[in-house]
């Protein structure tokens, strides 16, 4: 059976790291936001509402992040909130068993982080059975395949790194030699709109957004593209082939920042120093913040898990009560256009450049992921 759930043991090593995260935020303010429709109009009472929340897998913190604020989000509410997830990252199967699950059990919402394409068929079956079913931190494939998405916008959040990478190189960003580390190309939504949002934001050639291959390939400054898995030990490796390819890279993006915690490995043990080599990344976990105030990171894009987490479960809890669905247009994060709810994302950086609007670290400590 390939899923773990919330009701068997924890890897030691994931708990280890989120008490870790969690304790370096203990007692600061929630990230100032406007409240969401769910919280401000109405009395939620969750009393009879049975969510089966679900994500790619318990290795990242990002996730244990989400699971936790989702858990304490239902608890608040009087629902009940189990939790599932895959063996890794992606992990469809897995996935798969855990909508069944909660369709055995007679569960009334589904939320899922999904993996790729290859869940969809199990989240139409929960459709089919009456679930309600939203979607977390990645769109569906096809997005309608869910009655609602809450997640970050991930070409922008490509693009302020991008734009920051830019304006921090200023005229010697025109003779830049710049690598990337992606995600599994299995995971286009994310992966693809992160790295083409970079592109964008650096002033390199994007096609169409949501397809890989469809921006900078003719770039000359792009030396390389690997794949990590969105891991350190992945980061680690992606960024010795790069190496190999082209000691001379002074740029480097990373789908996440384990991944670049893995790639600052490979470029230490080839005697390069953080002057050598600008790199950027996406998520804005507390210990992604530290590595940026250590040097180890120059920019980074948060995003908010928690922020996701606890309106999809109001959502999940209103819709029960009232039938109501929110719209993008709802999101005070909006941008035109898109048709997901945005949980907004903010620039870190302790180096801010003109015309890309940012934060510090000091304000990324105090708010990393959000209010859980």
């Amino acid at each position: 059976m390939t899923f773990v759930s919330s009701r068997s043991m924890r890897l030691i090593t994931v708990g280890a790291t989120v008490a870790l995260t969690a304790g370096m935020v203990a007692g600061t303010a929630a990230v100032a936001q406007d409240e969401s429709p769910a919280a401000s109009d109405m009395a939620l009472d969750g009393t009879g509402v049975d969510i089966e929340y679900i994500v790619k897998e318990a290795i990242n913190p990002f996730w244990q992040w989400q699971m936790d604020a989702a858990k304490a989000e239902a608890e608040k509410l009087g629902a009940s909130l189990q939790t599932c997830w895959g063996v890794e990252d992606p992990d469809p199967e897995g996935q798969t068993t855990c909508i069944e699950n909660a369709i055995s059990r007679g569960a009334n919402t589904i939320i899922i982080a999904p993996a790729n394409a290859g869940v969809t068929p199990a989240i139409d079956q929960a459709r089919a059975a009456g679930l309600m079913t939203i979607a977390v931190d990645t769109k569906t494939e096809p997005p309608d395949a869910v009655d609602m998405t809450f997640a970050t916008d991930n070409f922008q959040a490509g693009l302020l790194i991008g734009e920051w990478a830019k304006a921090k190189l200023g005229d010697a960003a025109a003779d830049a030699k710049v690598a990337f580390i992606n995600i599994d190309p299995s995971q286009p939504v994310v992966g693809v709109q992160r790295n083409q949002g970079f592109m964008q934001g650096f002033g390199m050639e994007v096609g169409d957004i949501n397809q890989w291959g469809d921006a900078g390939e003719t770039d000359p400054r792009i030396v390389g593209q690997e794949v990590g898995q969105g891991n350190q030990e992945g980061g680690l490796a992606a960024m010795e082939l790069l190496l190999q390819a082209n000691p001379d890279i002074n740029v480097l993006y990373t789908i996440n920042e384990p991944t670049a915690a893995g790639a600052m490995q490979a470029l230490e043990a080839a005697g390069k120093t953080a002057d050598d080599v600008l790199v950027v990344s996406v998520d804005g976990g507390c210990a992604g913040v530290t590595d940026l105030q250590n040097g180890i990171i120059d920019a980074t894009s948060m995003q908010f898990p928690s922020r996701m987490a606890e309106l999809s479960v109001d959502w999940a809890v209103r819709n029960a009560m009232t039938g109501e669905l929110p719209s993008p247009q709802d999101s005070p994060y909006y941008v035109e256009g898109n048709d997901i709810y945005n949980t907004g994302v903010e620039l870190i950086t302790n180096d801010p450049q003109e015309g890309v609007p940012s934060e510090d670290s000091t304000w990324g400590l105090e708010n990393c992921w959000g209010s859980a």
